[in-house]
């Protein structure tokens, strides 16, 4: 089957251009064009498809001359970008207080997560399509351990309670949860042991809880062995 222009919608709301073909029942991506987020972007890209379909392509001579016509450069997309939903997920989180952190890495993985949830190495992806400020992975592991080093969960906390008593005044609740968690590991640790299936396993016991007061707002987890092993069913 000859090469065709295709269509399709990306988990970030984007319209992907591709020409694809197809072979044996299978389909084949040839190239991909880009993403278009409005319909001039849609138009390049659709009109760059139909140069590339018919790059090759010789013209029947059936003697006639040609009609002039103005010389026109061919569609090139440069770049794309969705400013405005970026701009919009940026302003809130700054409404938040979560600027008070000062980590642009972090914030880009949390707005990126926000468009479209998925992983870290697929989240720079997710940022270029975006046209967002361009992100290493890497920064984005050092983002990571940034939020453990310096307390992150507990500075968001605070910037959410310091929010809603500017927006919305006196507030209280108290949230709690107690998780069993199931690890098999190859080596020891403070917490884990080796070799321990979930049949029977020395398990973790996680306890969190949140308790929003007048007084401010307090997040604790915690994380502990348990004291015997769970019984096999």
């Amino acid at each position: 089957m000859a090469p065709y222009v295709r269509k399709v919608k990306t988990g970030s709301g984007a319209m992907a251009v591709q020409i694809v073909e197809k072979r044996s029942g299978v389909r084949r991506i040839v190239e991909h064009l880009g993403s278009a987020h409005d319909e001039l972007e849609l138009a390049l890209l659709m009109q760059l498809a139909r140069e590339r379909l018919a790059t090759g392509q010789d013209e029947l001579d059936l003697g006639l001359a040609p009609a002039p016509v103005a010389a026109t450069p061919a569609a090139r997309v440069v770049s794309t970008s969705s400013r405005w939903l970026w701009q919009v997920l940026a302003d809130a989180y700054d409404r938040l207080g979560f600027d008070v952190l000062g980590d642009e890495a972090f914030r880009a993985l949390v707005l990126a997560r926000l468009i479209e949830p998925t992983s870290k190495a697929d989240t720079v992806r997710v940022l270029e399509e975006l046209g967002a400020p361009a992100v290493h992975l890497n920064t984005l592991y050092a983002a990571l351990r940034r939020a453990k080093d310096r307390d992150y969960r507990g500075r968001l906390a605070s910037a959410c309670w310091a929010h809603t008593a500017r927006t919305a005044g006196v507030a209280a609740m108290i949230m709690y949860d107690v998780t069993t968690l199931h690890f098999e590991v190859g080596d020891d640790d403070d917490l884990r042991r080796v070799g321990m299936s979930k049949a029977a396993a020395w398990t973790l016991r996680s306890r969190s809880g949140c308790s929003w007061t007048p007084a401010g707002s307090r997040w604790r987890f915690t994380c502990s062995r348990a004291t015997r092993q769970r019984p096999r069913p």
